[in-house]
C-alpha cells in the first residue's frame, strides 16, 4: 500500500467521519428540541425507555450522542440511573440504522447527492430547506468518504500479508480487541462498522472473522460516554458504566453462544449474498437479541453499578462541585431556569445547613463544628462563583423573555445566599473569640441570642421555602417574620446596654454579644430578599 493509497484512505476516513458529524448536527438540529423534550419528560416505564433510546439515536445516526447527552441528563438530574440504563439500551438498538445505509451501494450516486445538499446548504437561504440541506450534504459525503477507502483498499486485495492479518482476526480474542481499539480510536462505532463493510465489499474479510470485530466495536463505542462522565456526579459516571458494562456482558454472552451455536453465522450469511450486508444485519441482531436478553436484568445492572461506584460524599453530604448545572446544559435552553432554581435550591440547602451549623458551635463552644463551618464555607464560594459563571453565559442562549428576567434576578439571590454564608463563617469566629478568651455571657443575655437566633432561622426556612416553591403566598409571613427579628434586635439592644449600666455584663463580652444580634438581623434581613425575588416570576 503506497504512500498515495494511505494519504486517501486517510482522506476518506476524515470524509466519512465529517460527513456522519454534518448529518447528525442536521438531524439533530431538526429534531433536537422535541427529542429534548421527550428525554426530559421520560417516565419510569423502562420499556419507553428503550424506545425513546433506540428512536432518538436513529433520528440523529450516533449512540455516542445518545449516550454522552443521557450521561448528561442523569449529571442534571433529570434522568433516573434506571431510565438512563433503558435509553442506553435502546441506543444500541438505533445505531444499527447506520451500519444498514452502509450496506446500500450509493458511491455511484454519492457526489450528486452531495451536490443536492451543497445547494439546499449554501443557496437556500430558507431555515427548513438549509437543515434539510445539512443532512444530505452529510449522507452524500459519507458515502464519498466510503468510495475514497475502498479505492485506497483496493490494492490490498492482492497483498498475502494484509489478507493473512484480516484473518486472524477470526480469533475470537484478537477480534474483539482490534474492534474495541479502532472503534475508542475513532470514537464512533458506525465508522468502524463503515471501515469493517468496506473491507467487506473488496472480499478482504468475510463474515467469520467480522463478527468478533462487531463485538469488540460495541465495547470500544463506550469510551465517548466515559470520557463524557469524567468530572460529573456519582450518578453519571454509573451511567457510563452501565453502558460499558451492558456491551461487556452483551459480548462474553455472545462468545459464549457463538461457541455452542456456530451456525448462527451460517445463519446470518443466509439472509444476503453480500458481506457488508451480511455484517450490517449481524450488528443488528448482537443489539437488539442482547438489549432483550440483558433487560430484564436492568434493576440488577442499576444495583450493581451502584455498589461498583458508591456515593462520594463527606461526612455532611456537602460535595464540592454543582449538581444540576454542567457544560452540556447550554445545549438544551428550556431547561436552563429550571436547572439553575435546582441548583439555587441546593445552595440554599447548604447555606441553611451551615448557618445551624454555626449557631451550634457558638452556643456548645465546640471547635470542630466552627471548622466545619470554615471548610463548607469554601465549598459555598466554589458554588457561588461558577453558578455566577453560568448564569453569565445564559444570556447569550435564545431564551424567553420570562427566563431571562429571572434568571437576572437570581444574581441577586446568590449574592444574598453567599452573604449569608459569610455571616455563618462570622458567629464561627466569634465563637473561636469566646473560646480564646474563655468568656461567659450573662444568662439573660445567653437567652436572648438564643431566641433571636431560633426566630431567624425560622426566617431563613420559610424564605428558602418559598424561594423553591415559588410560592408567593408566603411573602406576608416572611414579612411578618423578618419585623419580628428586627423588633428583637431593637429589644436585646436596649436590655444589653440596661446591662452594661447596671455593670452586669462584661463590657469585652458585651461586643460579642452586639455582634451576634446585628448578625443575626442581617441574616433575617438577605434571607427576606432571596423569598421576594420570586416577584419577579
Amino acid at each position: 500500500m503506497g504512500i498515495v493509497n494511505i494519504f486517501m484512505f486517510l482522506g476518506g476516513l476524515g470524509l466519512f467521519l465529517f460527513g456522519l458529524r454534518i448529518m447528525s448536527e442536521g438531524l439533530e438540529n431538526v429534531a433536537g428540541d422535541r427529542m429534548r423534550r421527550v428525554l426530559e419528560v421520560l417516565t419510569g416505564n423502562r420499556f419507553a425507555a428503550v424506545g425513546v433510546g433506540a428512536g432518538v439515536t436513529a433520528m440523529v445516526q450516533s449512540s455516542s450522542a445518545t449516550t454522552v447527552m443521557t450521561v448528561g441528563f442523569v449529571n442534571a438530574g433529570l434522568l433516573t440511573l434506571m431510565q438512563a440504563t433503558g435509553v442506553i439500551m435502546g441506543a444500541n438498538i438505533g445505531t444499527c440504522i447506520t451500519a444498514q445505509l452502509i450496506a446500500f451501494k450509493l458511491s455511484d450516486i454519492a457526489p450528486f447527492i452531495l451536490f443536492i445538499g451543497m445547494i439546499l446548504t449554501v443557496f437556500i437561504r430558507k431555515r427548513a430547506f438549509s437543515r434539510l440541506g445539512e443532512i444530505i450534504l452529510g449522507f452524500g459525503m459519507l458515502f464519498v468518504g466510503l468510495w475514497l477507502m475502498s479505492q485506497a483498499m483496493a490494492p490490498l486485495k492482492d497483498d498475502e500479508g494484509f489478507r493473512s492479518l484480516l484473518v486472524s482476526f477470526s480469533n475470537p480474542v484478537i477480534g474483539v480487541l482490534v474492534g474495541a481499539l479502532i472503534t475508542a480510536v475513532l470514537q464512533s462505532s458506525s465508522a468502524s462498522v463503515g471501515i469493517l463493510q468496506t473491507f467487506a465489499a473488496l472480499a478482504l474479510i468475510d463474515l467469520d472473522a467480522a463478527v468478533y470485530v462487531i463485538l469488540g466495536q460495541n465495547i470500544g463505542t463506550c469510551i465517548t460516554a466515559v470520557l463524557a462522565a469524567i468530572g460529573t456526579s456519582q450518578n453519571s459516571k454509573r451511567a457510563a458504566g452501565i453502558h460499558l458494562m451492558f456491551n461487556i456482558m452483551g459480548t462474553l454472552v455472545y462468545l459464549g453462544v457463538m461457541a455452542v451455536f456456530p451456525s448462527i453465522v451460517d445463519f446470518v450469511q443466509s439472509l444476503s449474498p453480500e458481506v457488508d450486508r451480511q455484517i450490517a444485519h449481524f450488528h443488528t441482531l448482537f443489539n437488539v437479541s442482547v438489549t432483550l436478553m440483558l433487560f430484564p436484568f436492568s434493576r440488577l445492572m442499576v444495583k450493581m453499578i451502584t455498589k461498583i461506584i458508591p456515593e462520594k460524599r463527606d461526612a455532611d453530604g456537602v460535595e464540592k462541585r454543582l449538581v444540576f448545572l454542567d457544560a452540556r446544559i447550554v445545549q438544551t435552553p428550556a431547561i436552563v431556569l429550571g436547572q439553575t432554581l435546582k441548583e439555587l435550591k441546593r445552595m440554599g440547602e447548604i447555606v441553611s445547613a451551615n448557618f445551624r451549623r454555626a449557631l451550634d458551635a457558638f452556643f456548645n463552644r465546640n471547635e470542630q463544628r466552627v471548622n466545619r463551618v470554615l471548610e463548607v464555607e469554601k465549598t459555598i464560594d466554589y458554588i457561588t462563583h461558577h453558578i455566577t459563571d453560568y448564569l453569565i453565559e445564559f444570556r447569550g442562549l435564545e431564551l424567553s423573555e420570562h427566563d431571562l428576567k429571572v434568571l437576572g434576578s437570581l444574581h441577586h439571590v446568590i449574592i444574598d445566599l453567599e452573604r449569608i454564608g459569610d455571616l455563618a463563617e462570622n458567629i464561627a469566629e466569634f465563637t473561636l473569640s469566646l473560646i480564646e478568651k474563655k468568656s461567659i455571657f450573662s444568662t439573660e443575655a445567653q437567652s436572648e441570642m438564643r431566641k433571636m437566633a431560633d426566630k431567624t432561622t425560622e426566617t431563613l426556612q420559610a424564605c428558602l421555602d418559598a424561594f423553591a416553591r415559588r410560592d408567593k403566598s408566603v411573602l406576608p409571613l416572611v414579612d411578618k417574620l423578618e419585623q419580628e427579628v428586627d423588633d428583637m434586635k431593637r429589644d436585646y439592644i436596649n436590655n444589653h446596654i440596661n446591662r452594661l449600666q447596671g455593670k452586669t455584663c462584661d463590657p469585652q463580652v458585651g461586643v460579642v454579644f452586639t455582634n451576634m444580634i446585628a448578625t443575626l438581623e442581617r441574616v433575617a434581613d438577605h434571607a427576606t430578599n432571596i423569598a421576594f425575588s420570586i416577584l419577579n416570576d
